[in-house]
């Protein structure tokens, strides 16, 4: 049995989604909507899934000013300490250290599952034994563990976690951390067996993340380990420490250069709804291999995602393999298979006004 009153659970929801545009804006990007049409957004569905695993008090929100009130509408039950506000976007080491160090001078003993807000786990009852056996392993060596995704496709969008296939059962020792690959490259890494994507979740005690920036991010841990947590100069002092940290996740900052990081191998139905290819592959199908949310009218469309606004009527014809997206004032059509163009989108539209983005 696990201690409840000593886990604690870290939710990253400050990205702002841009692949996913334009669903997903800069203003009000994709964790906060309910994209799977669940009656729950995407952060709220991530809060749910650790309900049994740890306590209300023990969820803490990592996200920027400008969405903290998005989520205390979202996550009513926060009180302002669990919402931590990042001033600017310094990738996932800054945050994390953030949150470690103020977590610390609460439990000393804590376990923290640090998690993105916008994924998505469709076996949910997989995912909390797989999470209930990374805190087992967190507590034992001052492992760090990271969950691992077994490939069922050479995907280019994800970055993988190479292993040793030696040891015990589903986990395993960590060799190397690969970056999103070409699709030959990908190709040999699922063919090889000993590869699993990286999907971003990580399960570790305070004691050990904190050694870890000691030994590996000197600079990160000397700004963020003696912040005034807790107190009313709390923000002033954070937004001063990430102004001086450098820009730099996690994979760099730690668990490239550690040697005690394992992974635990699932299978959770896992998507980190990155793209809309990505939702697309997940979601139901309907009549001729379509995704669709609105009102429409299809006419030989075949392969492809829908989404647009409920009471507006959309006539399509003669598509396969697109995506037609309207959100607010914009509207999108754009081949799947072309979906790495969408960054270009955004940045077309940012030229046009800040009002599309």
């Amino acid at each position: 049995m696990i201690n409840k009153e000593k886990v604690f659970v870290l939710i990253m929801a400050g990205g702002a989604g841009t692949r996913f545009w334009p669903f997903s804006r800069n203003s009000y990007p994709k964790q906060f909507h309910d994209v799977l049409g669940t009656g729950q957004t995407l952060l709220q569905q991530t809060v749910e899934r650790f309900r049994d695993i740890c306590l209300p008090e023990n969820v803490y929100i990592l996200t920027s000013e400008s969405y903290k009130e998005i989520v205390k509408e979202q996550l009513p039950f926060l009180i302002d300490d669990q919402i931590l506000l990042e001033p600017m976007r310094k990738n996932t080491a800054p945050c994390i250290a953030y949150a470690s160090y103020k977590i610390g001078q609460i439990c000393q003993d804590a376990v923290m599952i640090v998690a993105p807000a916008d994924h998505i786990i469709l076996k949910e009852k997989e995912f909390e034994a797989t999470v209930l056996k990374a805190i087992q392993k967190a507590s034992e060596k001052e492992n760090l563990v990271t969950i691992g995704i077994k490939p069922n496709r050479p995907d280019t969008g994800y970055g993988y976690i190479e292993f040793n296939p030696e040891g015990e059962d589903s986990v395993k020792e960590v060799v190397s951390f690969k970056e999103k690959p070409a699709l030959e490259l990908a190709q040999k890494y699922v063919d090889a067996g000993n590869y699993a994507w990286n999907a971003g979740i990580f399960i570790w005690s305070f004691t050990s993340i904190k050694n870890a920036f000691e030994n590996y991010s000197q600079g990160i841990a000397a700004i963020f380990s003696d912040l005034p947590y807790f107190s009313e100069s709390e923000q002033n002092a954070v937004n001063n420490s990430f102004t001086l940290s450098e820009n730099i996740s996690i994979d760099y900052a730690i668990l490239e250069k550690a040697q005690n990081v394992v992974v635990i191998n699932s299978d959770l139905g896992w998507s980190d709804l990155g793209t809309w290819k990505s939702l697309f592959e997940i979601s139901e199908k309907a009549q001729d291999n379509n995704v669709v949310e609105g009102t429409h009218v299809l006419k030989n469309v075949k392969n492809s995602i829908i989404k647009t606004p409920k009471g507006k009527l959309a006539v399509i014809q003669g598509l396969d393999g697109y995506i037609v997206a309207e959100y607010k004032n914009a509207f999108m059509i754009c081949p799947l298979e072309e979906e790495q163009s969408v960054k270009s989108f955004v940045d077309n539209a940012k030229k046009l006004g800040i009002e599309y983005v």
